[in-house]
């Protein structure tokens, strides 16, 4: 589908650097809040974001006839609850309000004084009130690692893989916006030669570089959502790093899967991208092996030429990244995944969080965790400071970027970054 607010040939009256992540073609949406304002949500543009409260205010979405003080609310849940009909024309007349032959707000200095805000002044919040979240493992490159690593690498993937997109649910109370530090955790752990388990902080905490989509709109229990009508409920995408504590997760997760290793916290970056921005990245995936059942069949293309990287900052030091990856690499793509999430008729609401898996390339260099970049710390990754790192220290930052480009515009995301702390102590 074709978008207006797409063209790059589109130029706004705000002066957008040239390697901002946030040009006119992109418009995602944020809460923010200044010492003057309270949380409530905004557009990016530049280095500035669009205070959308004040634009309704002054009558600039008059024609949309959107509910009053849609905006002023400390998440963006309301607004895309409205669904896709409502959501689109809202990003197409921003857009217009941004071009640069455009003066309704260009020529206002008095409404522009107050709805554009400097973002080094805002202080970014959780955009959205999180209702469930879904993990799912859907690149066959981090499987194939992981299941080297630890089981047959012969038989690396198990027989379900290639069948299912698999996936558990996961803690939704413990994703944080992007700045928030996160706490080693404590744990059980069992060494391979141990006769029993010990307790304290995980020595193996990890990153996990993931792309997430947020769900608009809901579907009624029992009633599956299909891979066509799946976009309609996919309001936008955000990057996730869904830390994990490997020493933790390998002695719980048999029978039932990820648990405390998990759940100690998942950090999302601030600004969704809107499913429409990043339509001109979409690119065709691997062709499944075996053919899939039909529910799980698509028509188009729904894996995203996204780049990705991972950096690690020590404490007063410069950060390294560490690897460079891409959305592309994923065998299961995000309307398969919403499909199948829905297949047995379970209901999805507004605000669900359901992040990719871990994205690993196919070769070193683009892997997605420090388990396969260090490979299970048999290969040691040099920092700037000098110290090497097997896995992520205390007060290390891991921080997260990503971006699409194309015909000279570049779509991105921002960034994620978290400080991790020591362990809390337990007496």
């Amino acid at each position: 589908m074709t978008y207006k607010a797409n063209d790059p040939s589109l130029k706004s009256w705000i002066n957008v650097p040239k390697d901002s992540d946030f040009p006119i073609q992109n418009l995602p949406y944020g809460i923010f809040s200044t010492d003057k304002k309270s949380p409530r949500a905004g557009v990016a543009i530049g280095n500035f974001i669009l205070d959308l409260v004040e634009i309704q205010s002054a009558q600039l979405f008059k024609e949309l006839e959107l509910p009053e003080r849609i905006f002023d609310q400390p998440t963006l849940n309301a607004f895309m609850d409205l669904g896709k009909s409502v959501t689109v024309p809202v990003r197409e007349r921003i857009s217009e309000l941004l071009r640069e032959d455009n003066s309704e707000l260009q020529d206002n200095d008095q409404l522009k004084d107050k709805a554009l805000i400097d973002q080094e002044e805002a202080t970014m919040h959780l955009p959205i009130q999180v209702g469930d979240y879904t993990d799912f493992y859907s690149s066959e490159s981090h499987a194939t690692n992981v299941g080297t690593m630890f089981r047959d690498p012969d038989n690396a993937l198990l027989p379900n893989w290639k069948h299912i997109p698999v996936g558990y649910h996961g803690r939704a109370s413990s994703i944080v916006i992007s700045g928030t530090p996160l706490r080693r955790p404590n744990g059980q752990t069992k060494a391979p030669d141990a006769d029993a388990p010990s307790f304290g902080p995980s020595k193996r905490v990890d990153f996990e570089l993931e792309m997430a989509f947020i769900t608009c709109g809901k579907n009624e229990l029992g009633e599956p959502i299909s891979t066509k009508d799946a976009p309609d409920h996919i309001f936008g995408f955000t990057i996730f790093n869904d830390w994990s504590a490997r020493d933790i997760q390998v002695w719980e997760y048999v029978p039932l899967g990820p648990f405390l290793a998990k759940n100690f916290g998942s950090s999302m970056s601030p600004w969704i991208v809107t499913m429409e921005a990043l339509e001109p990245f979409k690119v065709a995936g691997p062709k499944p092996d075996p053919e899939v059942f039909p529910y799980l069949k698509f028509d188009g293309n729904y894996h995203f030429d996204v780049n990705l990287e991972v950096a690690v900052q020590p404490k007063g030091a410069e950060e390294k990244v560490v690897t460079n990856s891409n959305f592309k690499y994923m065998y299961w793509n995000v309307v398969q995944q919403l499909a199948h999430q829905t297949i047995n008729g379970c209901n999805i609401k507004t605000g669900d969080v359901y992040a990719s898996g871990t994205i690993s390339g196919p070769e070193e260099g683009t892997y997605g965790s420090m388990l396969e970049v260090a490979w299970k710390g048999t290969k040691p990754v040099a920092m700037s400071d000098g110290s090497d790192r097997k896995f992520i220290h205390d007060h290390d930052t891991v921080i997260m970027r990503g971006y699409g480009e194309k015909e000279g515009v570049r779509i991105g995301f921002g960034e994620v970054r978290s400080e991790i702390l020591p362990a809390k102590e337990i007496k």
